[in-house]
């Protein structure tokens, strides 16, 4: 199945050209928080409340007229796989890659969805897309082998990890509000048996700047799995953003920015710098000491 958010909130299923909505169907009634239905909807399964939907008596909705949002808004935490292509270790000259440095945590507040704007918070630093493959935890997971890892995976998204590139720390300059578009959707895992023989391709402007397959991945879904729950217990709703290839970019306002997954689907947002300002006029910035006398 294809789960999307939309119009305000309701949970849909994909059919065709259609969305039906399947939001008290999947979730219950609501109100569902700001993670929303979708979120609930893992939670419930996660529990053992299975809920199958029924698209005969579903309110139907034109996809192309629906308004889609982040399928899960408020993820409990998104984990990102630094350095997991070996192209784009060549590309920034890095020494280490995601078996050196581990994971980071980004802000669950920087989750956007399809046709939003990444917001460039700096007019003098460089923001950069990267591209890449989203995992949807839909079980509890900790200390999980290899082997056992996408018994633990609800679906897939497609995700952008933006990033400044700055002096501050990763999980700062990946966590600005903006910086993790998610969508159009999530596919659900029953669709995609193999993660890591999946075709990815990211435009930004209309010009291709990433091509991939996640074959090329250091650390497969599976691998990611097992070495990110043997550091934390991740939570059904939990997004692993498993890492870019290489061709990451600067961003302009007034660019578009698409990711293409194959068997997943096609998430495009824009970008706005209207209201980037100087790296140095930023909140807790020090300035140079004052001479000694």
């Amino acid at each position: 199945m294809r789960l999307a958010l939309f119009n305000h909130g309701r949970l849909g299923i994909v059919d065709g050209d259609d969305l039906v909505d399947v939001t008290e169907q999947l979730a219950g009634p609501g109100p569902y928080g700001p993670a929303g239905p979708l979120h609930r909807h893992i939670e419930q399964l996660a529990a053992g409340t299975v809920r199958l939907p029924d698209l005969a008596p579903g309110l139907r909705t034109p996809l192309s007229g629906a308004a889609l949002a982040a399928p899960l808004p408020l993820p409990g935490k998104i984990v990102g796989a630094p350095v997991n292509y070996l192209d784009h270790q060549a590309e920034m000259e890095y020494t280490t890659s995601v078996a050196d440095l581990g994971v980071f945590l980004k802000a669950n507040s920087s989750v956007i969805g399809p046709g939003e704007d990444i917001l460039l918070p700096y007019s003098d630093k460089r923001t950069d897309q990267e591209g890449e493959l989203g995992v949807v935890i839909g079980r509890t997971a900790s200390h999980v082998s290899a082997e056992e890892a996408l018994r633990h995976v609800f679906g897939y998204t497609c995700l952008l990890d933006i990033t400044v590139r700055s002096d501050e720390d990763r999980s700062t300059r990946k966590s600005f509000d903006t910086f993790t578009p998610i969508g159009p959707w999530i596919v659900t895992a029953d669709e995609i048996p193999e993660p890591d023989a999946l075709d990815l391709r990211c435009d930004v402007g209309g010009t291709t700047r990433q091509r991939t397959n996640t074959a090329d991945l250091i650390f497969g879904v599976r691998e990611l799995i097992a070495y990110t729950s043997s550091v934390m217990t991740l939570y059904p709703g939990d997004v692993i953003a498993t890492g870019t290839p290489a061709g990451v970019g600067p961003l302009s306002h007034g660019e578009r920015v698409v990711v293409d997954i194959e068997r997943i689907g096609r998430l495009e947002v824009g970008v706005d710098g209207s209201r980037a300002t100087p790296y140095g006029q930023r909140p807790g910035r020090r300035s140079a000491p004052a001479p000694s006398h």
